[in-house]
Order: C-alpha cells, then structure tokens, then sequence
C-alpha cells in the first residue's frame, strides 16, 4: 500500500512541474498568433467589374490600374456570362494579373427576362451585364461594403480612399453627383451632357410626374458605387429597381435615347434622396461623351477616378486621352481583343 501511495506522489508531482514547464511556451505562442492576428485580418475590399463580350480589355485595364495603385487586400469580383467566362479567366491567368486575388462569377440573364424594354437606338445599353449593380447582394454574399464599378475606367489613386467613403446611416449606396465638381462644367456645357433628372426621365408621363421629383434636380451617375450590402437588403432596393424596370416596360418611362439609357433611370428614381456623395475628384466623368472635348492634362492628372462614359471609349477609335487608358492595357494573349486605332 505504502509503495503504491508513493508511487501516485511521485505522478502527482511530476504532473505539476510538466504543467509548470510548457505553460510558458503555450502562453508565448498565443501571443505570436495574437500579435500576427491584425495582418491575417486585414479588411479585404471587394471590387465588382463585368467583363462584357467585345469589351474585356475595358475590364482588365481597370483591374490593372486598381492593382497597381494600391497596396490593400483588393478582391475581385469578375462578373461576366457563361460563354465569355473562360475568356476572361484565361486573360488573367496568362498575364501579370495572375497574382491578383479574383472570383469569377456568372450572371444569369433570366432575371432580366421581362424587365426591359427593347429599344434600337441604342441597343448596347441593353446589355445584360449593364444591370448587374442592380443585383449586387445576389452575387456577392460575404461582404457588408462593396465597390462597383463600370468597366471603361481608369484608377489613378489608392482604391482604399474610395472603400473608406462614409455613408450616412440610413443610406444604401453613395454616388458622384452630377452637379459637383466645377471645373467639369464647361465640359458638359459644351458636349451637351444632361446633368438633371429631365434628361433621364420622361415628364411627360404621369407616374413619372407623380414621384414629385422636380426636373430640374441634379442627377448622379451609378458608373461608381460605394454600396453597404444591409442596407441594400434591408431596404429592397433590388425589388424596387425592378419595379421601375417593369413599369418602364408597361409605361415607356423612359428609353435609351434619353441622357443615360435604362440601366441609370431606374436608380435615379430609387436612390433619389437617400444616398452619399462620393469625393468628386473619384470620378471624373464625360470623357466618352465626345471625341473632341478635352480636359486639361494637369486636371486628369490630379483626378483619382477616369470614367469615359459615352458612346467614345478609350480602346475605340475617335477617342480622347486614350494614352491615359493605354497606360493600364494588358494585350490579350489569345488576340481576340484588339485595339481600333488610326493606322489599325
């Protein structure tokens, strides 16, 4: 008996001087992953861009000014459908964007079935993929902020000033007002861009006329999106947006021939008076809006954001400051995109 309690003594302490040992090794090595901790976290910003047929250089030149102008943790969301998928995919995969981090995500055109109303004047802004931002929680499930932006821009500034815009609470989305930055208003004047809701919207219609919204009301553009996904839910933006797209099938609201087409007007009515404001300078507009109009070098070269929205885009030809779009252009490596130049 004497030598069996001895025994257990003998256990008993040695048990006690393990425990006193690797405790402090145990405690050193939860401080190493806690010190660790804050770079593993690193807030990720999520980018959606689509990535259009006849149009994916647009895509990955944006891409490739975002991912060389910024040191944050940016993923991208590539949207684009089923048949232009593994185009895209090989694009990046063979070229220096292989090292960017990207998920490649389907839009399905059914949702759009009997939501728009064929017009053929202008029958590109009745592309599926121009409907996308209306969709963004269906495509994008984990993030509570998202950035959306069209393909035919350029970033010149560090993408994480744009991902820190505040939203007021209560709001969905911030855009860029058309109304904000002075020193674009002798552009517009001179192309004759419609800043107002009277070059979106048909007043003449008596559903349009009843949302109150005076006509004269400075509009925005939706080609840059700052979106909290929440809110986005929470109100049912999504349902609303399509509302208007099926009246506007039934009522002729408004069309193609209007100042921004029928991906723009639906958000105007939506969003009006409830959402933020983006800094001007991240999204200088109107540069595809004529091939003549220019803006000053110095200007484009202080602007963190080019949008040449428009009928003129910078990988077609007439264009305006295409040098500053070619800077970020990856040739494609199977050749399918082209650049249309003069001497092309």
């Amino acid at each position: 008996v004497n030598q069996i309690l001895l025994l257990l003594l003998v256990l008993t302490v040695c048990a006690i001087l393990y425990n006193k040992v690797h405790r402090v090794p145990l405690a050193l090595r939860n401080e190493t992953v806690d010190l660790e901790s804050p770079e593993e976290m690193e807030e990720e910003i999520p980018v959606v861009i689509c990535a259009a047929a006849g149009r994916m250089g647009a895509a990955v030149a944006a891409i490739s000014s975002i991912y060389s102008n910024t040191e944050a943790n940016v993923l991208f969301y590539i949207v684009g459908l089923k048949t232009t998928i593994p185009h895209i995919r090989k694009w990046i995969e063979n070229s220096k964007l292989k090292e960017i981090k990207f998920k490649v995500v389907e839009f399905n055109p059914m949702v759009l079935k009997g939501k728009i109303r064929q017009d053929a004047s202008r029958p590109e802004l009745l592309q599926p993929l121009n409907f996308v931002r209306f969709y963004l929680p269906l495509l994008i499930q984990k993030h509570e902020k998202v950035i959306y932006l069209d393909d035919d821009v350029i970033v010149q500034g560090n993408i994480q000033e744009l991902y820190d815009t505040k939203l007021a609470p209560g709001h969905a989305a911030a855009f860029s007002d058309d109304c904000d930055l002075p020193s674009t208003h002798e552009m517009v004047r001179s192309v004759g861009m419609q800043n107002t809701y009277m070059g979106f919207l048909d007043y003449r219609k008596q559903a349009i006329r009843d949302l109150g919204i005076s006509p004269s009301t400075c509009s925005f553009n939706p080609g840059v999106i700052v979106a909290n996904m929440t809110e986005w839910k929470h109100q049912r933006i999504t349902k609303q947006l399509e509302k208007w797209m099926q009246r506007n099938v039934e009522e002729n609201l408004y069309s193609s021939t209007l100042g921004g087409g029928v991906a723009t007007s639906p958000m105007l009515i939506v969003f009006h008076g409830k959402y933020s404001s983006i800094n001007p300078m991240w999204h200088i507009r109107h540069l595809g809006w004529s091939p003549d109009a220019r803006y000053s070098e110095q200007f484009l070269q202080e602007a963190k954001l080019l949008h040449w929205n428009g009928r003129y885009k910078p990988w077609d030809y007439p264009s305006v400051h295409t040098d500053l779009w070619e800077n970020w252009f990856i040739p494609d490596p199977s050749g399918k995109f082209k650049l249309t130049r003069p001497d092309s």
